[in-house]
Order: C-alpha cells, then structure tokens, then sequence
C-alpha cells in the first residue's frame, strides 16, 4: 500500500477520536478479554501487543510506535473483546475511537477510505501470519532470527560495520517475542555473535550480515512493508 493512502486512512481516523489517552510507561492500554469499545492509533511512545500462554509466558506480537494502529481485530464482532494485551513501554499518548464510529465510516459512502483501510488491515494480517509461520515452523531460532530482522527493518540505523537496532531492549523483552527463556536468547545471540553475524556492545545488537540471518532464517523475500516488527 503506497504510504500516501496509508496517511489518508489514519489522518481520516484520527479526525474520529474522541479522546486522546495517555498512558505511563507500566500501564496498560487494555487487557485481554476485555469488553472491547475502541480502536486506537498511537500518537506518540511505544506500545506492546502481547499475550499470554496457557502455562504463563508472555509472548509479544508486535512493538507499536507513532501511527500504528491497534485494535482493529474487534470491528465487526459480535461480541467485541480484545483479544492481547496493550502495555505501553515508554509514556504514550493514544488516539481513541469509539469502535461504532469506524464501523460507520466503513458503511457509509466513501469507497476509497474503506478500500485504503481494508489494505491497511490486510496487510496487519500479513505481517502476523508471517511471524506466526516463523516461529511455527522454524522454531526459537527461527522465532529470533525473524524477530531481529523485523527489528532491523522497522528501527535499523546504518553504522559504520552494519546495522544498529536502535531500541532499548532487554533480553527477557527480546525473549518474549520468541515464545523461550532470556537464558536460550542469550546463547542463541552469543551464538550468533560467534560467527561474526552481529555483535554485542554495551546491550546494543548490531547487525553485521543481514543476509547471512536471512538465509538462515530460510526468508521467503517478503516485502520490507511486512517484514517489520509493528
């Protein structure tokens, strides 16, 4: 979806909101299972999607930063519940819009919004099948190898010898994303390291051969659009 049209839907959702939330770092946007009323945009700060399994682990779905929406599984539902948790991970302020109110939008007669945000959604969905098919059929290596890609996409900064995450972040959060321990995290990135693919300095990863991570992680060269952490 061409970046311009993405802007048109969220600018025109943004003019829907209602409130704008602000939530401290710790705090909760919403909590699975949740009566679901909203859909929201972030303004500013970072959310995490997560969720948690059935033996207690939290596994976290994607890190949403300025312009990334949330919240879009609930349109339409029956009974709409949210079915992951929200939590911010720096202060964030939310743009918030009453579900009832998108839902008309895409009622009414205004067919390019409604094409534009049915790309915007599909596209999400994209990006979700392809994380759940790494770690499904790749496993915890797999589940790393895609997620510090996705990383390096979505806040990758060019350096001198490759590429900086440029994310705060620690292990466990890192672990979280791969279903497995910070202990696995760490041989698996020590791992890594070893083999000259990133490095370790002062709690940053840099990304050394990209395309040595993708061939491992057997990528199957989906657009950079989806290949993101958000």
């Amino acid at each position: 979806m061409a970046h311009s049209s993405k802007a048109m839907v969220l600018e025109e959702t943004k003019k829907l909101a209602h409130r704008i939330i602000h939530v401290p770092k710790g705090g909760f946007l919403f909590r699975e299972q949740e009566d679901a009323a909203e859909f929201y945009i972030v303004k500013s700060g970072l959310i995490q999607i997560s969720k948690l399994t059935e033996n207690g682990k939290e596994l976290t779905l994607r890190c949403l930063s300025a312009e990334a929406c949330c919240g879009e599984l609930t349109l339409f539902a029956i009974e709409p519940k949210y079915l992951f948790n929200a939590k911010a991970l720096e202060d964030s302020e939310i743009y918030a819009v009453k579900i009832e109110r998108i839902e008309t939008m895409i009622l009414s007669s205004n067919p390019e919004f409604v094409r534009e945000f049915m790309v915007m959604i599909n596209e999400h969905m994209r990006k979700q099948h392809t994380k759940f098919r790494d770690l499904v059929l790749n496993g915890k290596k797999g589940a790393l190898y895609s997620t510090l890609i996705r990383m390096a996409n979505s806040y990758g900064v060019e350096v001198e010898d490759g590429i900086l995450i440029d994310l705060k972040l620690k292990n466990q959060e890192l672990a979280n994303y791969c279903g497995t321990s910070r202990e696995r995290v760490n041989r698996m990135l020590n791992e890594l390291a070893q083999e000259g693919i990133l490095s370790l300095p002062s709690r940053q990863i840099i990304i050394h051969d990209l395309d040595r991570l993708k061939l491992l992680n057997h990528c199957e060269d989906c657009p950079v659009s989806v290949c993101v952490i958000d």
